[in-house]
């Protein structure tokens, strides 16, 4: 209830636009808890894979990386669910006036597709090769996640490649979106990236200020 009552109170409304605010608003507690929590996750569980496949030899000769990196990914698809469950029943903020319809639109379409893709794609073809790989998924090495379908070496080299191309790609997309909310900061200064960080860090930011020319 406080959340959602310090959400309205910060999201400042256009006088010429009653619809729109000037500067976005701040998400929920829960919601920058669960952004930031998955976000360390899933860089972590990204650069884990890419050296468990790519420096196999080197650092990764009794798959201990690979092991690490399905125990920390696998965990992402817990907490999707409740990421989701909290998106649904507690609207976000607002994107700011200065932003186009259309901008807007590609906003919403990014935010899907990286849970789409990036949150829920990506780690259940992770588990499918695995599956087809008879190898064990170990959720935090603790909970064994059940195969998704049995056995098949001649399905290894697609599961591969599937996997490794979502990898990559969603690399490119997190690339892209942490790009897109340092120019939110730095260049439009319309309060979206400070909306998703804690109220006290948009007091005293760790980022460099810059003063807004008058």
């Amino acid at each position: 209830m406080r959340d959602r009552k310090l959400n309205r109170v910060a999201t400042m409304r256009n006088d010429t636009d009653p619809g729109l605010p000037v500067q976005a608003g701040h998400y929920t507690g829960v919601a920058k808890s669960l952004h930031w929590l998955m976000a360390a996750i899933w860089i972590t569980a990204w650069v884990l894979g890419i050296t468990a496949v790519y420096c196999r030899d080197e650092l990764n000769p009794h798959h201990a990386v690979t092991i690490a990196h399905k125990a920390i990914a696998s965990t992402i698809l817990f907490l999707v669910v409740l990421r989701v469950a909290w998106r649904l029943t507690h609207r976000p903020p607002e994107l700011p006036s200065s932003m186009s319809r259309r901008m807007r639109l590609a906003a919403h379409a990014g935010h899907i597709a990286l849970y789409a893709l990036a949150l829920i794609a990506l780690p259940v073809s992770g588990w499918v090769w695995s599956s087809v790989a008879d190898k064990p998924v170990m959720t935090l090495w603790l909970l064994h996640l059940p195969p998704l379908t049995t056995p098949s070496l001649g399905s290894y080299g697609t599961a591969k490649l599937v996997h490794v191309t979502l990898a990559w790609s969603m690399g490119a997309m997190v690339g892209g979106h942490i790009l897109i909310a340092l120019k939110h900061y730095f260049a439009d200064k319309d309060g979206v990236l400070e909306g998703m960080l804690p109220r006290t860090s948009t007091r005293r930011s760790w980022l460099p200020q810059i003063r807004r020319s008058s």
